[in-house]
């Protein structure tokens, strides 16, 4: 059986002056977006069993609009490795009976863990609020390739 994996990036953040990096709340196009996510994400039955997510609010609010969408919410770990760590080394500690994980973070780490699994041409720019899809037909802990089988970008979603 597939693996599925979702590679999230946090939707648009707001700058408030002062404010921490790690504070940083989404601005009012991440709040539109997010949700937008969710809805594409349970249409198309994306839908995760376990979801591992920066503990930065920018990330941890984009989740909770994300999963506002889904009529039941899966287990959820806030890691602080998910901001500017190795996302595919955080994939690879996922427990073997998990089989729709979803990452949610940051750029520069979501480009690269889709370069890693899918090549350098996989995708042009991961936009904020992006989510790349991946099927892996290896175990967690073996994770090198998987195939990118689907990408959403906010702006290409009805009613934008």
């Amino acid at each position: 059986m597939d693996r599925l994996l979702l590679v999230v990036r946090h939707a648009k953040s707001a700058w408030p002056e002062g404010v921490d990096d790690h504070e940083r709340p989404l601005g009012p196009r991440g709040l539109e977006d997010a949700p937008k996510a969710g809805r594409w994400l349970r249409e198309n039955g994306y839908l995760p069993e376990r979801v591992r997510c920066s503990t930065a609010r920018r990330a941890r609010e984009t989740w909770r609009l994300v999963s506002g969408e889904f009529e039941q919410q899966p287990p959820v770990e806030y890691d602080g490795d998910l901001y500017g760590g190795d996302y595919l080394d955080i994939a690879r500690r996922t427990p073997e009976d998990v089989v729709r994980l979803a990452l949610v973070g940051h750029e520069t780490s979501v480009s690269d863990v889709t370069f890693q699994l899918a090549g350098r041409t996989a995708i042009d720019a991961f936009p904020t609020g992006g989510v790349a899809v991946f099927a892996v037909t290896e175990s967690w802990a073996r994770l090198e390739r998987a195939q990118l089988t689907a990408f959403f970008r906010p702006r290409d979603f009805p009613g934008n």
